[in-house]
């Protein structure tokens, strides 16, 4: 009975703490999206009419890891079926965190970002049971830094 209070209580401090962590990411997230609001990153491949600069190539990654209660809630959700929200907002904060590593990658005078593309991977998966989970993910996003003249 000890065992279940002590995983219970740690299930729930698991959660607050986590919930907290993820709403301040999500803040800054949304700050620094305002700072950046005036550099466009599209997946155009042709430049606009008019003369531009290549400025070069500009990455920028971030990798997130899964906390155990939302490893946890999907299982749960795994049995029951249904939208794995816990995942999916993990994604969305390594995707928007990553085009903004690569917006502060950009070299002085960039005024766009053309030709950007979002690759996702799964690291260090782990063996949970006879499946894999998803231990950490990584969101790398890149495009060509241009500057017009």
């Amino acid at each position: 009975m000890a065992d279940l209070v002590v995983f219970l209580t740690l299930l729930v401090v698991g959660y607050i703490v986590g919930s907290i962590l993820e709403r301040r990411h999500f803040r800054s997230i949304e700050a620094r999206e305002l700072e950046t609001i005036g550099l466009p990153a599209t997946n155009l491949e042709i430049l606009p009419p008019g003369r531009h600069e290549n400025l070069g190539l500009v990455v920028g990654s971030a990798v997130i890891s899964v906390d155990y209660f939302k490893r946890f809630v999907a299982g749960l959700r795994d049995l029951f079926g249904g939208r794995h929200s816990s995942y999916e907002s993990l994604i969305d904060r390594a995707r928007r965190e990553a085009v903004l590593r690569m917006k502060a990658a950009c070299p002085p005078g960039t005024t766009a970002i053309m030709n950007m593309r979002i690759e996702t991977a799964a690291v260090g998966s782990q063996h949970i049971g006879r499946r894999n989970g998803i231990a950490c993910l990584e969101v790398c996003a890149y495009g060509t830094a241009v500057r017009s003249l």
